[in-house]
């Protein structure tokens, strides 16, 4: 690439009026902010539903891949039995063995998601975006970066997540992460989001 000359990726990126960042971020604040009371009072159910029905944290921190490669903390409700290995669900043998007793419920209700709250305060994670990547994940990183995917700060859900989510190859997510990547506005996160609940309240795309 000659010199000084920007890339497609860094194109994207600075096509977005400097507005855009400041109301997504905004929306990500006042969506934590005010939720807050509810999400507090939910989690402490949460929390001792997850302590008294096994053993372990009631936090698991998931090492994921956040924005231009740097990789993050990630907090969840532990849906998994203690040891583990920090795979992929659709690499573990068979997922619903280590499962514990709740974990299944929280999965298929997202509810394990909730502590990605804080990570949305916090900045390391925006409401709507590509989820992050573990970090042994490398297929998929890869991917994103040749994409230019990694530039966007990761999701709670995303373009993916309402298409399809476990039901969908590598390649077909990194495809609609791109389309996000070219797409993204503040009233496409709101129509994602909307979608989001339905696909929840549904259960749909997800298998484990």
């Amino acid at each position: 690439m000659p010199r000084g000359q920007l890339s497609r990726h860094e194109t994207y990126e600075m096509s977005k009026p400097a507005i855009y960042h400041v109301l997504k971020r905004g929306v990500d604040l006042a969506f934590v902010l005010l939720s807050a009371p509810f999400v507090l009072f939910l989690s402490a159910i949460i929390a001792i539903a997850v302590k008294t029905t096994s053993p372990g944290p009631v936090l698991y921190w998931s090492e994921r891949i956040g924005i231009d490669g740097h990789s993050f903390q990630m907090p969840k409700f532990r849906t998994m039995q203690v040891g583990t290995p920090p795979l992929a669900t659709h690499l573990l043998a068979d997922p619903s063995a280590v499962l514990t007793p709740i974990g299944g419920f929280l999965r298929q209700s997202s509810l394990d998601e909730i502590p990605q709250l804080w990570s949305i305060f916090i900045g390391d994670m925006t409401l709507v975006g590509p989820r992050p990547a573990l970090f042994n994940q490398a297929d998929l990183i890869a991917l994103r970066r040749k994409e230019g995917v990694e530039r966007l700060v990761p999701g709670i859900t995303g373009l993916a997540q309402v298409m399809g989510r476990d039901d969908l190859p590598i390649s077909t997510k990194v495809g609609y992460d791109r389309e996000y990547l070219e797409a993204r506005s503040i009233w496409f996160d709101l129509k994602i989001l909307m979608i989001t609940v339905l696909r929840v309240i549904r259960r749909e795309g997800i298998k484990h």
